[in-house]
């Protein structure tokens, strides 16, 4: 299996060599899922990737469904979750998104290991986005404000306030 993840790796890292020719891309990387049993859920999610990231989210999110009804896991199931929900947002349905990505946030950090937990960003930079597409424009400004603050070098606190009170507004900052 290392083997075949050293090589899905390579697959990615020259997705940029097949920048006028996507299908010669998904077929690299559906010949390396078809090396996979049918049903591993892990092949359905590279597949879905390949057809997201190739400019097809109608093609990727019953891939990406499929992959999580049947039991992919760790690093890879939260990408999906989030992948997913880009893709839901790009089909014009950002409101069911925001609720996998609400869900998504959710989960105990403590019970993620910690590659799964770096994700955490991204879940909160897609739920901004799929917000926004919804038309919670204060609340996308929240999320995407709260996420920050914890990376800038000063005013941690003022920017963690200022995202609360967005939800907010009535309330006088701190």
């Amino acid at each position: 299996m290392q083997d075949w993840e050293t090589r899905v790796a390579e697959a990615w890292a020259s997705i940029d060599d097949y920048e006028d020719r996507e299908a010669d891309f998904r077929t690299v990387i559906d010949s390396l899922a078809a090396e996979l049993p049918d049903d591993d859920p892990v092949a359905a999610f590279e597949r879905a990737c390949a057809w997201d990231s190739t400019g097809h989210s109608d093609r990727a999110v019953p891939l990406y469904r499929w992959a999580l009804d049947h039991g992919l896991s760790g690093y890879r199931r939260r990408r999906a979750v989030i992948q997913m929900s880009s893709s839901l947002r790009n089909i014009g349905q950002a409101e069911f998104a925001v609720t996998l990505l609400e869900a998504e946030r959710d989960i105990d950090p403590a019970t993620l290991d910690e590659p799964t937990r770096t994700l955490t960003d991204a879940i909160s930079a897609t739920l901004a986005l799929c917000l926004a597409d919804s038309g919670r424009e204060r609340e996308a400004v929240s999320v995407a404000v709260a996420a920050l603050a914890p990376h800038l070098p000063r005013y941690q606190r003022s920017m963690a306030n200022y995202a609360r009170l967005l939800l907010a507004p009535d309330t006088k900052p701190e």
